[in-house]
């Protein structure tokens, strides 16, 4: 492939969604493979020490990579930690040229569609022929995908969310590393913009389950507590579409294999008109990670939570900056 090639490929790739926005990726290019690393630099050592959620969000990039190849007339085949370098978590190798699908290039066109949603979706279900499909992606990369659908999960899954973001409202690290990922310049090619997160105490809209509340070390009054006015009409409660998405392991490998099951998942349900945000604050702490598993009678490990559904007609959906490929796209070192 040509430079302008790897850089379009590149390009798509980078769209990936990735915890915070840090974009924990580089990529190095010779004629027929693409080498994806893990960027250290990067890191969010208070919310993700281990970098488990970095590593998904590079395997999402490596699938979007895999997509864009395919709507460009090439056969792809990865393999995942290919040596003993901890920080190469993965090399793409074309392998021939490929009559691009329908779905190929409607999966390609689903990469500069797809953002991530955070406000109120419309009272109106995900079809389950849409989530029996990404159940059946998700278990082609040896990942499970669970619906939180019975009142018992969804209690116990809706008060560790909370349990969790509570905890981290009151971590100062925590607050501080939030708040210097978020951008009130929208021109800034990293980090969260502002405009792209509810200003309201996420605790005080009416939905059941709460989102990441981004502003929280901004707002002059916080507080977790949800109100209401006790003469006012009850609000329509939020039902988000809620689903699980784990693996057997808890390695880097399972990490990366999760991240490419959810870029094939949320491509597709871009394609369906169907967006997505993640509800992980219950996923970021070991000890609420650990009572997820118990109390949903898990067997594997959580590495996503995400709300699904569809965004509310006429929404305006602000968009996540990207730095530039030549920041991220280096020629591969000689030998």
């Amino acid at each position: 492939m040509e430079q302008q090639e790897w850089a379009q490929v590149v390009g798509a790739a980078t769209r990936a969604p990735s915890i915070h926005n840090t974009q924990p990726w580089r990529f190095t290019a010779t004629t027929d493979q693409l080498d994806v690393f893990l960027d250290p630099a990067r890191a969010l050592p208070v919310l993700d020490p281990t970098g488990r959620q970095q590593v998904i969000s590079c395997g999402i990039a490596v699938e979007f990579a895999v997509v864009a190849f395919a709507a460009a007339g090439w056969l792809s085949e990865v393999e995942l930690l290919p040596d003993d370098d901890g920080d190469h978590l993965g090399t793409l190798r074309l392998i021939g040229r490929i009559e691009a699908t329908e779905e190929d290039r409607a999966l390609a066109s689903a990469i500069e569609q797809r953002h991530t949603v955070r406000d109120p979706f419309q009272p109106r279900d995900v079809p389950s022929a849409l989530l029996d499909r990404l159940q059946a992606e998700a278990g082609a990369f040896g990942v499970w995908f669970k619906p939180v659908t019975r009142s018992e999960e969804e209690v116990a899954t809706v008060f560790l969310v909370d349990r969790a973001e509570e905890m981290e409202q009151q971590d100062p690290a925590y607050l501080a590393e939030l708040q210097s990922w978020l951008r009130t310049d929208p021109a800034a090619v990293d980090g969260v913009p502002v405009e792209a997160v509810p200003s309201a105490d996420p605790h005080q809209r009416p939905s059941n389950w709460t989102i990441r509340d981004f502003v929280v070390g901004t707002r002059e009054h916080g507080g977790t507590g949800r109100t209401a006015d006790p003469d006012a009409p009850p609000p329509d409660v939020e039902r988000p579409t809620v689903v699980l998405v784990g693996s057997d392991g808890d390695d880097r490998y399972a990490w990366l294999q999760a991240g490419r099951a959810l870029g094939r998942m949320l491509l597709l349900a871009t394609s369906a008109g169907v967006a997505a945000s993640p509800l992980t604050q219950a996923l970021d702490w070991p000890a609420t990670r650990t009572r997820l598993r118990s109390r949903l009678s898990l067997v594997g490990h959580p590495q996503m939570l995400l709300r699904m559904g569809y965004p509310q007609e006429g929404a305006v959906i602000a968009s996540s900056g990207r730095r530039p490929v030549a920041e991220v796209l280096a020629p591969a070192p000689a030998g």
